[in-house]
């Protein structure tokens, strides 16, 4: 996604993100978050200032929607190193690992990774606070709310079970509403971020269907909800909500953002 949804070099993009973070902003652990994933653009603002206030741990585990229909319904790469132009950044396996023997959803795979964006679009900014990190990546299909709430345990099992909630951040990758006008996107998105940060999946997916809110990553989020909450999470941030067309000046027609720190 060099060259598309940020820049192609390495100096490049370094400048590119440093002009996005928030450098004095006061560092803090989390178990979960909520990142966009357009073009740097567009959700690089939104997505820089939550990540420049999490410490970032060992290991990430990435959750985003799978746009292409490609592969399986929930996706796990188990194994190899994605390339950025910050480096490489490897796939933890011993966790990849543990995940696909705990939960009989996920799948080993690699077609639905292949030329999906909601997940490697946030690993620079990942990158420039912590070169060294390692991550399990997952692309989720949308699937049954019960399907999605188990996934979600299935993975704070991992986590509780291996002592692990220090060294796991989860993050589930998500647009908001897509191509509306301005005033009804932001309305919509404030009932799904109004769930979110209570925490509360089963709603978030009642209002997804309800205000028909055409958020890419509801399902993520979703299972990301499920696990925080599994492993004690009793709060969440907002830590900011633009659209493109703040942006771009074009209220028209316009996608919502937004920046979300579970803790």
């Amino acid at each position: 996604m060099a060259g598309q949804f940020y820049q192609s070099s390495a100096a490049g993009l370094k400048r590119q993100i440093e002009q996005l973070i928030e450098p004095a902003a006061a560092k803090k652990k989390a178990i979960a978050c909520v990142l966009p994933h357009a073009g740097y653009m567009y959700s690089g603002a939104v997505a820089a200032k939550t990540v420049s206030g999490l410490t970032i741990p060992d290991t990430v585990i990435l959750l985003g929607p799978n746009h292409t229909g490609r592969g399986a319904l929930f996706s796990v790469m188990a194994e190899g190193s994605w390339q950025t132009p910050l480096g490489l950044v490897r796939i933890d396996t011993q966790l990849a690992a543990k995940l696909l023997n705990q939960s009989k959803y996920l799948e080993t795979d690699t077609l639905a990774h292949e030329y999906e964006h909601s997940l490697e679009v946030e690993l620079p900014l990942l990158q420039y606070f912590r070169p060294d990190f390692q991550m399990v990546p997952i692309t989720v299909s949308g699937s049954r709310p019960e399907i999605l709430a188990q996934l979600g345990r299935d993975i704070a099992a991992v986590i509780r079970d291996n002592d692990l909630r220090d060294s796991v951040l989860i993050i589930a990758s998500s647009d908001m509403t897509h191509y509306e006008p301005q005033d009804q996107a932001q309305e919509k998105d404030r009932q799904a971020i109004e769930a979110i940060l209570r925490l509360d999946g089963a709603d978030l997916l009642r209002r997804v269907s309800a205000y028909g809110i055409s958020m890419c990553g509801w399902a993520p989020v979703a299972i990301m909800l499920s696990a925080a909450t599994a492993l004690g999470a009793t709060g969440a941030t907002l830590v900011q909500y633009q659209t493109s067309g703040d942006v771009s000046g074009d209220r028209s027609s316009v996608v919502g953002y937004a920046g979300i720190i579970l803790q």
